[in-house]
């Protein structure tokens, strides 16, 4: 029997098991000291502590996760998304000591997640970039230099950066040196490597990306397209497909040429190809996540596909089991991410106890995640509690089921403050009732509250 470990933790640790445990496969997971009592702890067939709380020396710890997939026999491992997911080195040590990693092979995974070689490389297969650098710049008076010729406002971004770290944005020419040599020293505190890159940046934007699978016999398909605008510090809140507003057409041309680029690189396994979309719905390659995405279930409600039976069956060897032609989307699907922080005090984490849980329910409502009453929410770890998704015929559908199933959540604790509410009024503004928000939507909200 194929065993399966699963070298992460948290609501996708257990959303991973779970597909494990339908397709027959044998589980093991892997957890930290904080985390010896949890749901995916409970459910797996073994698990195997990894050293103490925090990730660096637990789930980020290389050695530990391969000497628990040797000890205990697993065949793959499966490394969900954050930590090592997107870890060239691990995917290679993975290979080297006769485990299948779950993702694509490390030296596609190592170019794509270099920002500057992804952008080089969707250059050549036929990508827009906004205008730029295509290539890491060194020098400080070369990227002024850019930054000049492009026009401002324009945002540094680290080659290695992730997760909406390492990116600073710069609106006028005074403040052009100062703000490069910062960024650059926090990627090399942040990522260990100092390299960064210039391209304009745009105001108002949409954040758009689509869901790629391939397979290792050259085979591409894409899953439709996702927006992903509702953001705070560059961090997602809310999901939906299909992107509101964007027509057919825009859609088909943006997921011909994710799986233009993706094969291109010699990708294999689901990914996802994020793009900025301007107020013409003029589309601009933005990076790729070769990992499964934390939103990656609201593509799953509308095709009825389970992508991570999908990233398995890849990982073994199995074609697409299925043609472009026959992916059809249906209907439209929010995702909420339910998350302990504080919305009034510019999202700071309340790390608690939480003492009473009870997930909404209703035809078409999932929830995904590892929290019960006496849930302990450690601080080493992202804050994210669950999330919410809702399926409905049509968006405005979708939209009323998601602000019923918000209220019907209950999520307390002594000093735990969640983002639950504060989703609510994000649903209930116009610009994303009418589908016409951006990534500025949250900014333009808090000067809203100021202002009153």
């Amino acid at each position: 029997m194929t065993t399966v470990l699963v070298a992460n933790r948290g609501e996708i640790a257990l959303r991973v098991l779970r597909t494990c445990r339908e397709l027959g496969f044998g589980t093991v997971a892997v957890h930290s000291t904080a985390d010896a009592g949890s749901a995916a702890v409970r459910y797996a067939d073994r698990a195997v502590c990894i050293g103490p709380g925090p990730a660096k020396r637990s789930y980020n710890h290389i050695p530990s996760v391969i000497e628990a997939a040797r000890m205990t026999g697993a065949d793959m491992i499966h490394p969900g998304y954050g930590f090592l997911s997107e870890n060239p080195d691990f995917a290679e040590v993975c290979a080297a000591e006769g485990f299948t990693f779950v993702g694509p092979p490390a030296p596609v995974m190592e170019k794509l997640g270099d920002k500057a070689v992804a952008r080089a490389m969707m250059v050549d297969a036929g990508l827009p970039l906004l205008p730029g650098s295509t290539e890491a710049v060194d020098d400080v008076d070369d990227a002024f230099a850019l930054a000049e010729t492009i026009g401002y406002p324009v945002i540094i971004k680290a080659a290695a950066g992730g997760g909406g770290r390492g990116m600073t944005v710069v609106r006028d020419r005074g403040g052009f040196h100062d703000d490069f040599r910062r960024t650059r020293a926090t990627a090399t505190a942040v990522f260990g490597d100092g390299r960064v890159y210039v391209e304009r940046y745009l105001d108002s934007a949409r954040h758009v990306e689509i869901q790629v699978l391939c397979d290792a016999h050259g085979h591409g398909v894409h899953l439709g397209a996702r927006d992903c605008s509702v953001q705070r510090r560059h961090q997602k809140l809310v999901e939906e497909t299909p992107a509101p507003g964007m027509s057919d057409d825009t859609v088909r041309g943006m997921g011909e040429a994710a799986v233009r680029g993706v094969l291109a690189a010699g990708y294999t396994g689901a990914g996802t190809v994020e793009f900025l979309v301007d107020d013409q719905h003029r589309y601009y390659f933005m990076e790729v996540n070769c990992r499964l995405q934390v939103e990656h279930p609201v593509t799953e409600m509308v095709t009825g596909l389970d992508l991570v039976a999908e990233q398995l069956r890849i990982a073994t060897g199995d074609p697409l089991g299925f043609t472009q032609e026959d992916v059809t989307p249906r209907g439209a699907a929010i995702e909420c991410r339910i998350n302990a922080e504080d919305p009034a005090r510019d999202f700071a984490p309340t790390p608690a106890v939480v003492e009473r849980f009870t997930p909404p329910g209703g035809p078409f409502v999932r929830v995904d995640t590892h929290v019960g009453a006496g849930y302990r929410i450690p601080p080493d770890y992202d804050s994210m509690l669950a999330k919410v998704l809702v399926w409905a015929p049509d968006r405005a559908g979708a939209i009323a089921r998601m602000d019923r199933a918000l209220e019907e959540l209950e999520l307390t604790g002594e000093r735990l403050v969640t983002t639950a509410e504060f989703l609510r009024t994000v649903l209930a503004e116009p610009a994303f009732a009418d589908g016409e928000h951006d990534t500025a939507l949250l900014d333009r909200m808090a000067r809203g509250r100021v202002g009153t």
